[in-house]
């Protein structure tokens, strides 16, 4: 059998928009404790925020369906930087937790429309070898949550809340260069079928089940790592650019797990670098929450690598068995991730609000022990 061309140029592309659009949408976290202080906000409520934010993604398998049967990738990756930015942008002005609320459900809508369709077109640039195309797509988005806090951090240093809202630009300029380059190469790329949603999923079922209890566990390691790492700094250290830098040193090791699992279990096999992720990454927040100084950057570091890697080989997993409806199955697969991730949010803002920082990290870490049963099932 020919062995199928990787392009890098155009992996390239969306990943680059990738970086962008998820730049936005990871202004959250570094500004959640001004947020929180601003609006006096409980941690329930501030991690409610992210909550509304996914919930679009109960659309996921829909928009992945219209997207496979009618061809409309392009559009949608055109479009979602922008669509995203301006909600993002609009926090820092935004007088009453009720408002806030709507532009994070209007930014999660536009999350769900860009993240369907972008990894297929990845999976179809990547010919045979889609985990390196899937760790060069999610590097995209880890530089953004690396980069993005950072930003986040320096532009209200500069520009202060109330004009936070003018790096919506960037997204703008970024939706511009994708309309005249992004069409003449997903041309190439359409897909136009007449799918459906319940035909996706017996494609994938025997991955996707196993993946749902696998995301659900990981889940409560990065609801607690991604959400509240900067909140737990803060209030440790009482500095918001530690709490920022933090999160950067996590994302930044994000971005060398999820550049190198894909790419690894092309070669070693997927099962195998979701097992040796899996295993360690509970046993790191275990040691980060309960230790000081350098061992302690050590488990960050080790963390991030760990728990934000499992993404691109999933993604692959589902790209290489959904062959009818890539785009639907996508769906499916990011609406479980999505679910599982508003689900653990809130359950994990609760245990802190009750039981403290510290016991809702322990807790978190134990309850990813529970995904290593889930990755036995998956069929080899």
């Amino acid at each position: 059998m020919e062995k199928q061309k990787f392009y890098t140029s155009r992996v390239a592309l969306v990943s680059f928009s990738h970086f962008i659009h998820d730049a936005y949408t990871s202004f959250l976290s570094p500004l959640l404790p001004l947020i929180i202080e601003r609006l006096s906000l409980t941690l329930s409520q501030a991690g409610l925020l992210s909550t509304v934010m996914q919930i679009p993604a109960l659309l996921n398998p829909f928009i992945g369906l219209v997207a496979d049967n009618k061809g409309l990738a392009r559009w949608l990756v055109i479009l979602a930087p922008t669509l995203t930015a301006i909600p993002m942008s609009l926090i820092g002005i935004t007088p009453s937790y009720g408002l806030l609320l709507i532009l994070f459900f209007f930014a999660g809508i536009s999350v769900a429309l860009y993240h369907v369709p972008a990894p297929v077109l990845v999976a179809k640039y990547s010919g045979d070898k889609k985990g390196r195309g899937m760790s060069l797509f999610m590097t995209g988005g880890e530089l953004a949550r690396t980069i993005g806090p950072l930003f986040a951090v320096a532009a209200v240093s500069v520009l202060g809340m109330d004009h936070f809202h003018w790096v919506m630009v960037f997204a703008v300029l970024t939706s511009i260069l994708l309309y005249f380059t992004l069409e003449r190469e997903e041309e190439k790329t359409v897909i136009r079928r007449n799918g459906s949603l319940l035909a996706s999923y017996r494609e994938i079922r025997h991955v996707l089940n196993p993946l749902i209890g696998i995301l659900t566990a990981r889940a409560f390691m990065h609801a607690s790592m991604g959400m509240f790492l900067t909140v737990f700094v803060e209030r440790k250290t009482g500095s918001l650019w530690y709490g920022g830098l933090a999160l950067g040193i996590y994302e930044a090791l994000g971005v060398a797990g999820v550049l190198s699992a894909g790419t690894l279990s092309d070669w070693m096999g997927r099962r195998r670098v979701l097992f040796w992720a899996l295993m360690v990454a509970p046993v790191a927040i275990l040691v980060f929450v309960f230790t000081t100084g350098v061992l302690k950057i050590a488990m960050l570091m080790i963390t991030g690598f760990t728990v934000l890697s499992t993404t691109p080989v999933m993604l692959a997993l589902v790209q290489e068995t959904a062959r009818d409806n890539p785009s639907a199955a996508n769906g499916l697969f990011m609406m479980v991730s999505f679910a599982a991730r508003s689900f653990a949010v809130v359950i994990v803002g609760a245990i802190g609000d009750v039981a403290g920082l510290e016991n809702m990290f322990t807790i978190s870490a134990l309850v990813g022990f529970t995904a290593v049963p889930f990755l036995l099932k998956l069929e080899k």
